[in-house]
């Protein structure tokens, strides 16, 4: 008995094994559509397995993963000692405690999931329906002064070389889980009441809660021009954030949603291209799965898109 009768009403209609994807890939292959393979429909699905080491004992899973998509779809239940040793070799792991598997696990897989073994050594999740909360969590607008000392935050692009950006957290304080962790200057956010924007009252910039799906940046560039036409939430002076007005809102505490930044902001939208390009070529992006930027050709797609106008 194959892994599909093992998984029975759990198997996709169609999957492969991807023996090469490991947990370090994610980002680059499904985050930002740019890593070693190219994905350029958020339909692909791609099937491989994974340790999670945030389990006690840490645990062998059968992944299920697309842009924007990722389902677990079977805990495997593989010999422990196999699975710690695999765990110990790799020291802390390479992506949140998620781990790659080791040849030993790889055939043991083979043999005992994929070609054989009993159906008990896979235990199929059942797929949770998640519907995103609208609750913001945050004081209204009245409910909260106005600080008197306003982040003095760009509001103009530029153009910004990775050796600038350590300083430039450092300037601000601003969080980042890669070169400023101990960052303390955080967004002091509040609900508009209009369901579709936030204010950040020391940044001094409003803030779309949603935005637009994974694209490149000229088509971001061409949501945001609609958006203005359109005169959402009242306002047709809608932009690109900067890279500084986007740290803002980033801070060390994983939200319901995965995600690091305030609950009031969409999860549809976990990584965002900023107004900034890159010295000496790109576009920079603010990923608040990672709380970190990255930069990405701007040409494909690889990135989502969030607007951004001033307070004054």
């Amino acid at each position: 008995m194959g892994l599909a009768e093992k998984l029975g009403a759990n198997a996709p209609t169609e999957f492969g094994i991807d023996w090469d994807i490991t947990p370090a890939d994610t980002f680059g292959i499904f985050e930002s559509w740019g890593g070693k393979l190219r994905i350029r429909s958020k339909n692909e699905r791609y099937y491989y397995f994974y340790i999670d080491g945030w389990a006690d004992p840490p645990r062998l899973l059968f992944m299920e993963r697309g842009v924007k998509h990722a389902r677990v779809l079977a805990h495997i239940m593989a010999p422990q000692e196999m699975v710690d040793a695999c765990v110990a070799s790799q020291g802390k792991g390479l992506l949140d405690k998620h781990y790659a598997i080791n040849e030993e696990l790889k055939q043991w897989l083979m043999t005992n999931v994929l070609e054989g073994g009993p159906t008990s050594l896979v235990v199929p999740c059942e797929p949770e329906e998640q519907k995103e909360s609208t609750a913001t969590g945050l004081p209204g607008l009245t409910e909260l002064p106005t600080p008197r000392e306003l982040l003095p935050l760009r509001r103009t692009p530029t153009f910004i070389n990775e050796e600038a950006i350590p300083e430039l957290f450092k300037k601000f304080d601003f969080f980042d889980t890669q070169r400023h962790p101990e960052g303390r200057c955080r967004a002091l956010l509040v609900d508009n009441g209009d369901g579709l924007t936030v204010s950040d009252l020391r940044g001094g910039v409003m803030w779309q809660r949603g935005g637009c799906d994974i694209t490149n940046h000229r088509h971001v560039a061409e949501y945001i021009d609609e958006l203005n036409r359109q005169k959402f939430a009242g306002y047709d002076d809608w932009r690109l954030p900067t890279m500084e007005e986007s740290m803002a809102l980033l801070g060390p505490e994983r939200n319901r949603k995965g995600l690091l930044i305030s609950q009031a902001f969409s999860q549809e939208q976990p990584f965002i291209f900023l107004a900034d390009q890159r010295k000496p070529g790109g576009y920079w992006f603010i990923d608040f799965k990672q709380g970190t930027v990255f930069w990405a050709s701007g040409t494909i797609p690889g990135g989502f898109g969030r607007a951004v106008r001033g307070l004054r």
